[in-house]
C-alpha cells in the first residue's frame, strides 16, 4: 500500500506541475490569443453564424487570410479546423475574397457598402443569398480583406455580438508604419526589450518565425510599412550584401501589406559609392541615388521610399553644403518617384549654433519652405517640438504648412517614460495630441484633421511611431506595453478614435472578458500616462532627465557642452521661480502657433496648468488654481504621482486569480520597480529644487529616503537602450 501511495503522490505532484505550466503565458502571442469562448450563448450564437468559410482567390495575402481565419475560429469555438473548410451546401458559409471576385448576387447587396470604402478599406455583412445565410468579407484590395478578417476575428475575441453584422471601415491615413531604431549589430537605440528582430547575419537564408508573427501582429491592427533601421543610419544598409537581406524580409512582410522602407545615410554617395560629395545639387550625386533607387526597386518592387534624418544631432545632410531641406528631400523625392516611392523628411532639427529656444528652431527651419517640396515628400514631425516628453504641447508645426504633408512621429518605446519598467498607456499621450486644436482653420482645426489630411485636402498622409519592439519573448519587455504598439497601430489607422475603447478592446483581447477585469484595468490603464507625469515632469517640466541614457531624474545636470542638453536650460530654476519664459517677454516660442491658441500661452491665468511651466517662469508663491502655492502643488504632485503607482499595485494584485500566473508575477514585479523609482523621481526632484524655493515640504509629502549627494552620485553606465 506504501508503494502505491507513493507512486499515486508522484502521478498527483507531475499532474499539477503540468497544470501549473499549461496555465502559464509568457505573452508571445500579443493580442492575437484567441482563446476558447467559454460563454455558451456566445458559441451558440458563433456557431450558428459561421460553420463554414470560402474563401475566393488564391493570392498569398489570401491564403494567409484563410490561415488566419482557421487559426482563430478553431481556437475560440474549439472545434477541428476542417468544419471550418466547409462547402456550399452549408446553410451559414463565410465568403471572404476581393470585390471583384465576389459572386454578382453578393455584390448586388453590398453595392452601398462597397462605394463606401477606400483603398485597403473592408466591408463585414450579413447577408442572405438563395435563402441561405452569409457573412461576408471584402474589400477593393486583398490587403483590406485580410484587415476584415482580422476586424471579424476582434469581434469574436471582445465577445460582441455579430448577429446582423454590418461594419464599414477604411484607413483615414495611408502610411501607417513603425520606426525601428535597430543598428546593423542588433542593438537597438532607445530600444529596452531586448536585441533587434532582425538577425542580419543569419539573413537572407534563416528565416525566423517571429518575422512572420511580426507581419501578422502589424497587419491586425493595420499598420502597413515598417523602417528596418535606425535614422541615425548606417549606409551599409543600401549596399548589395544587405539589400539581398532586406529582400527577403520584404518577401515574408508581402502577404501581410507591410512595406519595408530603410533609412538613407545623407552621405552614402560618398560612404559606399566612391563619390567627392554628397551635395544634393551635384549631377553625379543625383544619378547614384536614381541608381541605387532602381536596384532596390529592381530587387523589391514594393519597396516604400525613404526615412531620412538630416542636419541634426551631427548626422549629414544638405546644409552641410550650403543647401536646405528641400534641395536635400527633393533629390531623394525624385529618385523614388518612377516607382511610385516617397520620403518621409524629419523635422527633428536643433543646432548648437542656433542661439533661441530649442523649442522654435524646426518650424523656423521648414515653414518657410512650405509648399516647396515635391509631390512624394512628407514632412515627419514629433508630437512636440522638444523630444518625446511626458507632455508636450502640440508641435506649432502642425497646420502651419497648409501646402505640405505633415506625417506625426509619436515615440511607441518609453525613452522618456520609465523605459520598459514602467506602466505606462501611451494612446493617451496619442489622443491629447490628436485632439489639440490648432485654430489654423478656425476651432475644430484638430492636429488629426492635420494628420488625416482633411484640414488641408492633402493627398498623402502618415503616421509614424518609433517602435518599442525586440527580441524579449514578450515582445515589448513588459506586457502592458503591448498595448502601446496595438493601440499606436489603432490609432495610425483612424485618428479619432477614443483610447479608452482602445484599451478595452486590447484588455479582452490579451487578458480576460471578464467584466470586473476589464473596467478595473482600463482605468488603471488610462490613469498610468498621468501617474508618470506626476512623478516626473508635472506642471510642465520637461527634458529634466539624466545624461545620455535619460534614466532617472537629473534636473541637476548642467555642464554638458551644448546647452539645450542640460536640464537646467528647460527648468530655469531660482530663487525667484522655476520653469520657460517662452511668452513674448521671453523666447516668444508662443508666436508659433495659431494667434488664438498664443494668447491663451501667452497669459499665465489662461495658460492649462499642465503646460505652466513650459510657457512661464513662475513664482514659488504663484497661486495655483485650487489655492496652493506653485511649490506645494508641484510637491504634492509628485507625492501624488506615488500614490497613483501604489494603487496601480493594489489594483493589480487583486486581479490575480483572473490572470495567468507567469503574467500575473512578472507584471507585479514590474510594478513594484515602478513605485520605486517613482519615489526615486520625487525625492530627487524635490530635494534640488527646494534648495531654490527655501520652502519646507508640505503635509503629505513623504521624507526623502536620501540625500540630495547621494541621488546625484548615482550612474548607470550600462543603461540599457543607448
Amino acid at each position: 500500500m506504501k508503494f502505491f501511495h507513493k507512486v499515486y503522490c508522484c502521478f498527483l505532484i507531475c499532474m499539477l506541475v503540468f497544470a501549473a505550466e499549461a496555465n502559464a503565458n509568457d505573452g508571445y502571442d500579443l493580442w492575437l490569443q484567441y482563446n476558447y469562448i467559454q460563454n455558451t450563448d456566445l458559441q451558440s450564437e458563433y456557431n450558428t453564424l459561421i460553420n463554414g468559410i470560402q474563401p475566393i482567390g488564391d493570392s498569398e495575402t489570401i491564403k494567409v487570410a484563410e490561415k488566419e481565419l482557421l487559426l482563430g475560429l478553431s481556437k475560440m469555438l474549439g472545434n477541428d479546423t476542417q468544419l471550418y473548410l466547409g462547402n456550399e451546401s452549408g446553410n451559414n458559409l463565410l465568403y471572404f475574397g476581393s470585390e471583384s471576385n465576389l459572386d454578382k448576387k453578393i455584390l448586388s447587396q453590398l453595392k452601398k457598402e462597397c462605394a463606401q470604402i477606400q483603398k485597403d478599406g473592408f466591408v463585414i455583412k450579413q447577408i442572405q443569398v438563395d435563402n441561405k445565410n452569409h457573412i461576408v468579407i471584402t474589400g477593393k484590395t486583398d490587403i483590406g480583406v485580410l484587415y476584415g478578417v482580422f476586424r471579424l476575428l476582434r469581434e469574436l475575441q471582445t465577445h460582441k455580438s455579430i448577429k446582423g453584422i454590418n461594419i464599414v471601415d477604411s484607413p483615414k491615413v495611408d502610411v501607417r508604419m513603425l520606426n525601428h531604431w535597430d543598428n546593423l549589430d542588433r542593438t537597438v537605440e532607445r530600444g529596452y526589450a531586448g536585441f533587434s528582430l532582425w538577425d542580419w547575419h543569419r539573413l537572407p537564408d534563416y528565416i525566423d518565425s517571429r518575422y512572420v508573427d511580426y507581419a501578422r501582429a502589424n497587419a491586425s491592427i493595420g499598420i502597413n510599412g515598417t523602417a528596418l533601421t535606425n535614422v541615425n543610419a548606417n549606409a551599409l544598409i543600401l549596399t548589395p550584401q544587405y539589400l539581398e537581406k532586406v529582400k527577403a524580409l520584404a518577401a515574408v512582410f508581402r502577404p501581410y501589406g507591410l512595406k519595408v522602407y530603410l533609412t538613407a545615410r545623407f552621405s552614402a554617395p560618398i560612404e559606399i559609392g566612391g563619390l567627392k560629395t554628397a551635395d544634393p545639387l551635384d549631377p553625379e550625386v543625383k544619378q547614384w541615388w536614381r541608381e541605387k533607387t532602381a536596384e532596390i526597386y529592381k530587387s523589391i518592387p514594393d519597396f516604400g521610399g525613404y526615412l531620412v534624418k538630416a542636419n541634426s544631432e551631427g548626422q549629414p545632410g544638405p546644409q552641410n553644403y550650403g543647401r536646405n531641406h528641400v534641395d536635400g528631400a527633393n533629390m531623394l523625392a525624385d529618385a523614388v518617384a518612377p516607382f511610385g516611392g516617397i520620403v518621409m523628411w524629419r523635422a527633428f532639427v536643433y543646432s548648437e549654433h542656433d542661439p533661441t529656444d530649442r523649442a522654435k528652431q524646426a518650424y523656423s527651419e521648414f515653414v518657410p519652405y512650405d509648399g516647396q517640396f515635391r509631390d512624394n515628400v512628407l514632412i515627419q514631425v514629433k508630437n512636440g517640438a522638444i523630444d518625446f516628453q511626458p507632455r508636450e504641447p502640440f508641435h506649432p508645426m502642425f497646420g502651419a504648412m497648409p501646402k505640405t504633408p505633415l506625417m506625426m512621429e509619436f515615440q511607441i518605446t518609453q525613452e522618456y517614460l520609465g523605459f520598459s519598467t514602467h506602466l505606462v498607456y501611451l494612446p493617451k499621450l496619442y489622443e491629447e495630441v490628436f485632439e489639440a486644436d490648432t485654430y489654423r482653420r478656425g476651432k475644430g482645426s484638430t492636429v488629426a484633421k492635420v494628420i488625416d489630411g482633411s484640414l488641408h485636402n492633402k493627398k498623402i498622409t502618415g503616421v509614424a511611431g518609433v517602435t518599442n519592439i525586440g527580441n524579449d519573448r514578450n515582445w515589448t519587455g513588459h506586457h502592458f506595453l503591448q498595448a502601446n504598439w496595438y493601440g499606436f497601430g489603432r490609432l495610425a489607422w483612424n485618428p479619432h478614435l477614443d483610447s479608452k475603447d482602445i484599451a478595452e478592446e486590447w484588455i479582452r483581447m490579451t487578458f480576460s472578458n471578464n467584466d470586473n477585469f476589464v473596467e478595473q484595468i482600463k482605468k488603471m490603464m488610462n490613469d498610468s500616462r498621468e501617474t508618470v507625469v506626476n512623478y516626473m515632469n508635472p506642471y510642465g517640466l520637461h527634458h529634466i532627465f539624466d545624461t545620455g541614457h535619460h534614466y532617472g531624474p537629473g534636473p541637476w545636470v548642467g555642464n554638458l557642452p551644448r546647452p539645450e542638453w542640460n536640464p537646467t536650460y528647460y527648468h530655469k530654476a531660482d530663487e525667484n521661480g522655476i520653469g520657460f519664459n517662452r511668452t513674448k517677454t521671453g523666447s516668444n516660442a508662443i508666436a508659433q502657433y495659431a494667434p488664438e491658441v498664443a494668447a491663451m500661452y501667452n497669459n499665465i491665468s489662461t495658460t492649462p496648468e499642465k503646460d505652466l511651466l513650459w510657457f512661464h517662469h513662475v513664482s514659488w508663491n504663484h497661486k495655483l488654481k485650487n489655492g496652493m502655492t506653485l511649490w506645494d502643488g508641484m510637491a504634492l504632485k509628485y507625492q501624488q504621482g506615488v500614490d497613483e503607482v501604489e494603487t496601480m499595485i493594489n489594483t493589480w494584485n487583486s486581479m490575480e486569480s483572473l490572470v495567468d500566473q507567469q503574467r500575473f508575477k512578472e507584471v507585479q514585479m514590474l510594478l513594484n520597480i515602478q513605485l520605486k523609482e517613482a519615489k526615486w523621481w520625487r525625492d530627487a526632484c524635490l530635494l534640488y529644487f527646494q534648495q531654490f524655493s527655501k520652502k519646507e515640504l508640505p503635509e503629505g509629502v513623504e521624507k526623502a529616503s536620501k540625500t540630495l549627494e547621494e541621488f546625484q552620485a548615482m550612474k548607470f553606465p550600462f543603461a540599457p537602450g543607448r
